[in-house]
Order: C-alpha cells, then sequence, then structure tokens
C-alpha cells in the first residue's frame, strides 16, 4: 500500500526543496496531501515562477501539469482552513509529515502547539499520534529563540532537519546540492530513492 505523506510549504526561502520532494515523492507512488501558506505563495512565485494559487484545486491543476508523470489521483490540496481534512484529525493521520520549507513563524507555532491554520494542526497531530514529523527550518543564522524552539519540538518527537548540503558528492549543480536535501528527507520518511550515492558506496 503506498504511504500517504502530508506535504507543507511555508513562507521560507527554500522552494526548490519543497516542490523537488513534491516531485520525489509522487514518482514514488506516494498519497500527498499538500498544504500552504499564504507567504508560500510568494515565495514559490519568486524562487521557481510557480503559482501556488488561492483556490486548492486550481494549485493541483498546475503542480499536475509541472509534473506530467504523477498520477493525479495521488494529489490532493487543501486549502488553509479546510478543517474536515483528513490531517486536521488523529482518527485520519498521514504516516508522516514534512514542513519544506518551515519558517521561523511555523515552527514557532508549532512548538507552542498553536493550531489556528491547519498546517500548524496537521504537526499537532503528527505530533500527538507519535507520527513521524520532519521541519526543515530555513534560516541563519538561528537565534537563541529559534533554538529554543527547536529543542522543544526535537524532545517532543519532531526530527529537525536543516537544509544543509552536504559537499563529499562533488555537486556540479543547485540541482544537485538540491537533491542532497531531498534525499536526506525522503531516508527520514522511509521512501526509497535514487538520488544519490550513500557514503562508501
Amino acid at each position: 500500500m503506498p504511504k500517504t505523506i502530508c506535504l507543507a510549504l511555508t513562507g521560507a526561502s527554500g522552494m526548490p526543496y519543497g516542490l523537488r520532494l513534491l516531485e520525489c515523492l509522487l514518482d514514488a507512488g506516494c498519497k500527498v496531501q499538500l498544504l500552504y501558506s499564504q507567504a508560500a505563495q510568494i515565495v514559490a512565485k519568486q524562487e521557481m515562477g510557480c503559482e501556488l494559487h488561492a483556490r486548492p484545486a486550481a494549485t493541483r491543476l498546475s503542480l499536475l501539469e509541472r509534473f506530467p508523470t504523477a498520477k493525479p489521483e495521488n494529489l490532493t490540496v487543501f486549502g488553509r482552513e479546510e478543517w474536515f481534512a483528513p490531517v486536521a484529525s488523529g482518527s485520519n493521520p498521514p504516516d508522516a509529515m514534512v514542513v519544506c520549507p518551515c519558517s521561523m513563524g511555523t515552527l514557532a507555532a508549532i512548538a507552542q502547539g498553536l493550531a489556528d491554520k491547519l498546517i500548524e494542526r496537521a504537526a499537532d497531530v503528527m505530533l500527538k499520534e507519535g507520527r513521524k514529523l520532519v521541519l526543515v527550518p530555513r534560516e541563519t543564522p538561528f537565534s537563541a529563540i529559534h533554538l529554543e524552539n527547536m529543542l522543544r519540538l526535537s524532545r517532543a518527537g519532531a526530527v529537525i532537519l536543516p537544509p544543509s548540503p552536504g559537499f563529499y558528492q562533488h555537486p556540479q549543480s543547485v540541482s544537485d546540492i538540491v537533491d542532497f536535501v531531498v534525499a536526506r528527507i525522503l531516508d527520514q520518511i522511509s521512501i526509497p530513492h535514487q538520488l544519490m550515492l550513500r557514503w562508501g558506496e
């Protein structure tokens, strides 16, 4: 049975990581439940020329055009306050959730247990249900507040995965660097991939 993964895109720089992760999840046959913040719409347009529309249905269509090999039935897009979405309840959680990129505002809200938006509520569900939650915070440098929030989330069971690429693979392009980070995310949620050689191979 294919895994169900919730992917949330928020308003931090690093949208190439999030969209490449989406592509890889769909290529792997995962069922993806996609969420995105209002700020993510701005970042996606600026960094990738990608339109995340106000209407989830329009976003779904544009993403399926962007990733033509994806099975349409494997991508579901939810609005920010779509409280009847499966991810809003512990009775029907996904197998794992990734917030990539994860803004410091989203990270702080999750750390404090706030759930005014569907992204934060979905993350709260993952923590309370003991499911895998991976946060990819794209910020530098980190303030003491950022670090304390990350520590709190790590203690609660979340995985904090800053997009820090390694260079032992001798990357030749920005795409190689992006794939290194995406590969580490896929490893955390147990999705097979061929994005990079592993250490010692």
